[in-house]
């Protein structure tokens, strides 16, 4: 089943260069590009893709704030940050919004698929240069988790059901319920989605869900 991916971008250089990347894949349906906000919007009234890679600046809107009404609208909608800023703040505010990933307009075209491939497989994808810069940049209020918990998320990311996490390290399916609870708490997130986003933007979890 093809992938139907929207792009939005105010310069016309950068959605053609990426068309010209991704069009000929037979697994990716290009189903258009909005130059601004508001286009965008009004697309997504009509038809909703399974990924839309948004840009961070754009003549109308902030691609951050975007991202945030994006997903509260259409949750289901897959985002990926793209920028030609690799700063941590931004990276950070787009995971935190609800973006699972982030690449640089540099990207090739193999990274680019790749990154449409594991956020559709419920994964977070962020380029090599991203990913190094999350790293050396560790967020100054990382919650605190305890080990335990730090298991479990962990286990969570991998996509393991409470049954299964407590089946694994021998706890009571109750006992994980309550982790993932405070887990959800202390990282202020709603669901188990948003959970593996921030987890990952903090470093409490590998980026490579592979692992």
């Amino acid at each position: 089943m093809k992938v139907s991916l929207f792009i939005v971008d105010d310069h016309y250089m950068v959605i053609e260069g990426i068309r010209s990347l991704l069009q000929s894949d037979e697994e990716i349906d290009w189903v258009g590009h909005a130059s601004n906000g508001a286009s965008c919007l009004a697309f997504l009234h009509q038809q909703q893709p399974d990924v839309i890679l948004l840009d961070i600046n754009l003549p109308d809107i902030n691609g951050i704030d975007l991202c945030k009404e994006i997903k509260k609208t259409y949750p289901g909608i897959f985002i990926i940050g793209l920028s030609t800023f690799n700063q941590e703040t931004y990276v950070r505010k787009m995971l935190e919004y609800g973006a699972s990933g982030y690449v640089l307009k540099n990207a090739t075209r193999q990274e680019l698929k790749d990154a449409i491939r594991q956020v559709m497989q419920g994964k977070v994808y962020l380029s090599e240069q991203v990913a190094t810069l999350i790293r050396e940049n560790p967020e100054k209020k990382k919650p605190v988790i305890t080990a335990r918990e730090k298991e479990v998320l962990e286990l969570v990311a991998r996509g393991l059901t409470n049954p299964e996490i407590a089946q694994k390290i021998f706890l009571s399916t109750t006992t994980i319920d309550t982790h993932r609870k405070n887990l959800l708490s202390k990282l202020n997130a709603r669901n188990t989605a948003e959970l593996i986003r921030i987890a990952a933007a903090y470093q409490l979890i590998s980026l490579d869900l592979d692992e």
